[in-house]
């Protein structure tokens, strides 16, 4: 490999940009940001709350397509949002502003890192600020949705006669059915991941660590405007098994499987949620190993079936893939889950664990991931296969579409 300084690296950099070689799609995003904010506002109504207080940086950026410094915001939060029934949208301790804001206001602390021993009185102040907005409205609903964020401000709300409810339920709900701008967001965030996915393919040797695969993964992502992952799942060796090790210094030997997990918070935000497990040469895969991974295979597809709207969550862990008793420890921690911009309600346990902690049902317009992991307690392999897929009106669309190891199959 030629030896470049770290600008010319840069410069001759021919292959992570994907509009090189496919055109971005067209996308309404006045129509996607209405139909996100409409969506929220109609949980509201559902809930009969006069109006949210969003906090987490995935429904800052669902809400009204705010970006800045999501993962400071995601542990250190200075930006809120109030979003109404009816009435304006507004922004408050926000660097600049948003696409679907009425006006930006300056805000209280509502984190230690910046009220500290003052959180109590700016918390009471925003709660002054919060019944000033009620009074704005017109409206004497005093009932208001509040994402997690510290107790402080729930006792100040609660203590200027206002009732707090849960604000996540409101923003996850929300956020189940995709419009057509939404997946075709998604449809190229997950052209990006696969985009890095085949650079890590083609750089699978030994000698290699998985820290140098995982960067590949997260160069691809940002270099096409993608926003991080929210884990570093790739694990090869030994470390495969049981999964869920993030990757590590560990160099990649012949014969081991190397196992990753994409989980891309992507171009517009939107998440590529795909799982693969390939082989690493020269020497041909074991039997155990083909084994294995027909087994994930097998729980994939069959699980696959199962996707259809009308289908309830219950009905579907009823139903699922029986996983055999020596695989069930190391199991994946759930069957299938949704996503749009990040991992999200609802998900769905393995029966050996326990009931899912609620009802719904699979409707068209979800994006749901559907996960395996077959690996068994004390050996050294294990396979992780996830695909995602978009539930039509008569089953589902395959999203993910890098193909699988052929080595593995045989």
């Amino acid at each position: 490999m030629p030896q470049y300084t770290p600008d010319q690296r840069v410069q001759n950099d021919d292959w992570s940009d994907l509009t090189s070689r496919h055109p971005l799609p067209e996308i309404d995003f006045d129509k996607l940001h209405r139909y996100r904010l409409q969506r929220l506002k109609n949980e509201l109504r559902k809930a009969d709350a006069a109006c949210c207080v969003l906090v987490n940086p995935v429904s800052l950026r669902y809400a009204v397509d705010y970006r800045t410094y999501g993962l400071f915001q995601s542990h250190i939060p200075t930006t809120y949002l109030f979003v109404p029934q009816q009435g304006p949208v507004v922004l408050y301790g926000a660097y600049g502003t948003a696409p679907g804001v009425d006006r930006v206001e300056t805000g209280h602390a509502i984190s230690y890192f910046d009220g500290g021993a003052e959180l109590p009185a700016a918390a009471t102040a925003l709660a002054g600020d919060m019944r000033n907005y009620l009074a704005e409205l017109g409206t004497d609903n005093r009932r208001v949705a509040l994402e997690y964020v510290n107790p402080s401000l729930t006792l100040a709300l609660q203590n200027a006669g206002l009732e707090v409810i849960d604000g996540v339920a409101i923003s996850e709900h929300a956020r189940v059915i995709k419009s057509e701008e939404e997946i075709a967001c998604m449809r190229w965030a997950i052209k990006v991941a696969e985009h890095g996915i085949t650079q890590v393919q083609e750089t699978i040797k030994p000698g290699v660590s998985e820290l140098q695969l995982w960067a590949l993964l997260n160069y691809t992502n940002v270099a096409n405007d993608g926003d991080w992952h929210d884990g570093r799942m790739l694990a090869s060796g030994p470390r495969i098994n049981p999964w869920l090790q993030e990757a590590s210094a560990r160099k990649l030997e012949p014969g081991d499987l190397v196992g990753f997990d994409t989980d891309m918070i992507g171009p517009f935000g939107y998440f590529a949620d795909i799982s693969r497990t390939m082989h690493c040469g020269p020497t041909a895969p074991t039997k155990r190993q083909r084994s294995l991974y027909q087994l994930a295979v097998a729980e994939i597809e069959h699980n696959l079936q199962l996707v259809k709207p009308g289908v309830t969550l219950k009905e579907f862990q009823q139903r699922a893939w029986p996983i055999p008793e020596e695989f069930q420890q190391n199991a994946y921690t759930c069957l299938c889950h949704a996503v749009g911009m990040c991992d999200e309600y609802p998900r769905i346990n393995p029966v050996h664990r326990g009931p899912t902690p609620y009802d719904d049902t699979i409707q068209a317009g979800m994006v749901l991931c559907i996960e395996s992991y077959i690996g068994a307690v004390g050996e050294r392999d294990g396979v992780k296969l996830e695909q995602q897929v978009l539930v039509t009106d008569n089953g589902y669309e395959l999203l993910s579409t890098h193909p699988l190891d052929e080595k593995l199959q045989q």
